[in-house]
């Protein structure tokens, strides 16, 4: 059996001395314990130096992709079809096949031959002979820069770091240029405040301010440029009546300069956000469609590459960018987050409140398939996504239009309902058959009595009087019965035993009022006759 083995440096071409031997797997590296035994092994039969490291790097990436380069048919051919009817014995079975498809030669690989190989690597030094182990370590590491370097150069479209940075530094430039913004508003509006008001665009704001310099300047300056008609006249109408202070021309070239730090910065984002875009595009189209080049981008960078993204199930990426809410509503066991940084995309925004948690859900899913599709998918195209796009957009107007599906059929025709009438007739709730109270209140009885007395032919004294004098009695007495229900139960039944008292007096006092007058108007009559009587 022969052995292909390669190293840094070149191919080795060895003769296995006693195949019994890779029988026992798990015994094997014994054999390989010193050079001596190593030999008696394996031996050297052919080694292929490498001219140059170009030659190996083409070497190296032709045995990543499973493919034969020049160097290796060139042993294959001089060493191994002479000896047509030996096995070989390879480290990859992909390159196994295509070696048996072009050369016809029988190829071996199992976990012996990878015990075998892992064996001779350590016993390398001592087995290839004329390589001192200074040269094989410096052409390793020559070898590991170069096919680092060859894998960047080989697909530099695909290289997500630059979006992770283009991201960072559009929000760096955001936060900058609000700051800027701020202090060039305010250092300005000490000496024009009225402007501030009127012009509400940030950047023209800044073109205004770098073209006026002092307000005293505005009726003579052309702002039709950088502000409507409309506008301009309102500046120029302002300036006149300016409540400001008045500024030094050194306050003025420094104002200018900041106008003008502010507007290259604006040139400057929007340049980056286009490069942005761009990239986003030729990196991950789908992902792109999907949720925009913005959010995608922070999904990107947040996530830390496309690949470590595509890694992630649905679920996480729903979620991605609100783990303090997260686990501050695992600890204090309240409802998760229904969204994270997918919620400032553009199918999410356009929803109603009550719909965002499950848009939200459907485009994570959706968004998670496209990552991985762009991550690991050969092709560069977006159709994908747009169809997947297309699928949320009519699953959200079914959710907005709140349409009721037919359960047999087609399952494609809107259920047809007829609208409610309201038929019932109208009836009116009869209170009276709420309470077991009698329906005439103490107070009703009351008034019924005053009426009886009123009838009666009674003098007019006894009418003024009596019932004035009772009316605040009765109110004392239903204050007392209210405080008496809060009271004790015994206090409730005296009560009631004083007012069963109370109430049979009430006649009796009636009466004996009526018998005094009658007895007075008896008294009168006497007198009267007996006048009579002495005038006659």
């Amino acid at each position: 059996m022969l052995v292909l083995f390669e190293t840094a440096a070149g191919y080795a071409i060895f003769k296995v001395l006693d195949e019994s031997k890779l029988q026992q797997v798990d015994s094997l590296y014994k054999e390989f314990e010193t050079p001596e035994k190593a030999n008696k092994v394996v031996k050297l039969k052919h080694f292929e130096k490498f001219q140059d490291t170009t030659e190996a790097l083409a070497a190296a990436t032709a045995l990543v992709e499973g493919k034969i380069g020049k160097s290796l048919k060139k042993v294959l051919k001089k060493v191994v079809a002479k000896e047509a009817h030996e096995q070989l014995a390879i480290n990859d079975a992909k390159l196994g096949g295509v070696i048996k498809e072009k050369m016809d030669v029988s190829c071996v690989y199992s976990p012996a031959v990878a015990e075998l190989m892992r064996c001779i690597r350590s016993q390398m030094e001592s087995l290839i002979t004329g390589l001192p182990p200074r040269e094989i370590s410096a052409m390793s590491l020559g070898l590991a820069h170069s096919l680092s370097r060859y894998k960047l150069k080989f697909s530099p479209d695909k290289v997500d770091t630059m979006i992770v940075q283009a991201i960072s530094l559009l929000d760096d430039l955001d936060k900058e240029l609000n700051n800027y913004i701020m202090r060039c508003r305010e250092w300005y509006g000490w000496h024009f405040p009225e402007l501030g008001k009127i012009i509400t665009d940030n950047l023209a704001y800044c073109k205004s301010v770098r073209k006026i310099g002092d307000r005293t300047n505005v009726a003579g300056s052309d702002l039709s440029d950088v502000l409507p008609e409309e506008i301009e006249a309102e500046v120029k109408l302002a300036a006149e009546i300016s409540m400001g202070t008045e500024v030094s021309e050194e306050d003025i070239g420094n104002i200018r300069h900041l106008c003008d730090q502010v507007i290259e910065i604006s040139e400057y984002r929007a340049q980056l956000y286009d490069y942005l875009k761009n990239r986003m595009m030729a990196i991950a189209p789908n992902l792109t469609v999907m949720v925009g080049e913005l959010v995608g981008a922070r999904l990107i960078s947040h996530a830390g590459s496309l690949l470590n993204l595509a890694k992630h199930p649905a679920s996480t990426v729903q979620i991605l960018g609100a783990e303090k809410a997260l686990f501050r509503a695992l600890k204090t066991r309240k409802d998760t987050p229904k969204y994270g940084l997918i919620y400032h995309a553009s199918l999410v925004g356009q929803t109603t409140a009550k719909n965002k948690g499950k848009i939200s859900r459907m485009l994570a899913a959706k968004a998670a398939l496209a990552i991985r599709y762009d991550a690991l998918g050969e092709d560069t195209n977006a159709e994908m996504g747009a169809e997947n796009r297309a699928k949320l957009e009519a699953r959200l107007r079914q959710l907005e239009e709140k349409g009721i599906r037919r359960i047999s059929g087609t399952g494609k025709a809107m259920a047809k309902a007829d609208k409610y009438q309201h038929k019932s007739e109208v009836r009116m709730y009869d209170p009276s058959g709420d309470s077991t109270i009698p329906s005439t209140s103490k107070k009703r009885k009351f008034e019924e009595v005053e009426e009886e007395e009123a009838e009666e032919p009674v003098t007019p004294a006894v009418k003024s009087k009596k019932p004035k004098k009772e009316t605040p009695a009765e109110v004392e007495e239903e204050e007392a019965e209210a405080a008496a229900d809060e009271s004790s139960k015994k206090k409730k039944k005296k009560k009631k035993d004083k007012k069963a008292e109370a109430e049979p007096e009430e006649p009796q006092e009636e009466e004996v009022t009526v018998t005094e007058s009658e007895k007075k108007k008896k008294k009168k009559k006497k007198k009267a006759k007996e006048e009579e009587d002495s005038e006659d």
